[in-house]
């Protein structure tokens, strides 16, 4: 095993750890998993896609500063996805449960350009998410419904959900890196979408890709030709 394994084999362990302390206390922490990082202006602001999941049962708002301009940390985040760059979170835990993924330490330019209607996939056996709203540089927003296509479930057999990412610069050239999600579904699916599983779980595993990519675009600010080549540089 080398220490790049090694290094995320720990870090998976300690985020498994993490994942059931969260789903032990539940709703003891959910209000601070909601805002994690965030303001109370950016928990209180209407964003892309708030439009796609109107009414949702619940949501979140987190975001975390990074110390590099918008256009540094862009390229990285617009990558992501099963088969794209990865999601930067627990790679060993996500593949546990069959999502191969493989979190890229490079800019990969297959995947640079993003557009409406476009697919990102969690899973390789799930349907992908759909871009529904990008503004290049700026944000990108995830929508996933099957009732869109019209073969979807009946009305009392569904999932709305949005996933957003947006990034804001600030005065002195750092980036806010928000997120957002936004869930709503029928009574039947109110425990496998609901907040008591999937809300801690999808914290630990977000929470993780916010800080990952603000390490490696920081990272890439300081080393040059970092994004080229970068595995080495980032386990």
């Amino acid at each position: 095993m080398t220490g790049t394994d090694l290094n995320k084999l720990l870090q998976s362990v300690g985020g498994a750890g993490l994942i059931g302390l969260h789903l032990l206390l539940g709703p003891l922490l959910r209000g601070r998993r909601a805002r994690w990082g965030a303001t109370e202006s950016e928990v209180g602001a209407a964003l892309p896609g708030d439009e796609f999941v109107l009414a949702p049962k619940w949501g979140y708002t987190r975001a975390v500063t990074i110390q590099a301009p918008v256009e540094r940390v862009w390229p990285w985040l617009v990558q992501i996805g099963q088969g794209r760059g990865g999601f930067y979170s627990y790679e060993s835990l996500e593949n546990l449960v069959g999502c191969d993924l493989h979190n890229t330490g490079q800019i990969l330019p297959a995947f640079q350009t993003l557009q409406v209607g476009d697919g990102i996939r969690l899973h390789p056996q799930s349907p992908p998410l759909t871009v529904r709203l990008i503004e290049p540089g700026r944000y990108f927003v995830l929508h996933g419904d099957a009732r869109l296509d019209g073969a979807g479930p009946a009305p009392d057999d569904f999932v709305s959900m949005t996933w957003g990412f947006y990034l804001e610069p600030t005065e002195d050239e750092a980036t806010r890196f928000l997120t957002r999600g936004r869930y709503d579904y029928s009574r039947k699916n109110r425990w496998l979408y609901g907040p008591a599983i999937v809300e801690p779980i999808g914290f630990i595993m977000e929470r993780k890709m916010m800080l990952e990519t603000s390490r490696i675009v920081e990272n890439a600010a300081r080393i040059p030709n970092l994004g080229d080549d970068a595995d080495e540089h980032c386990p």
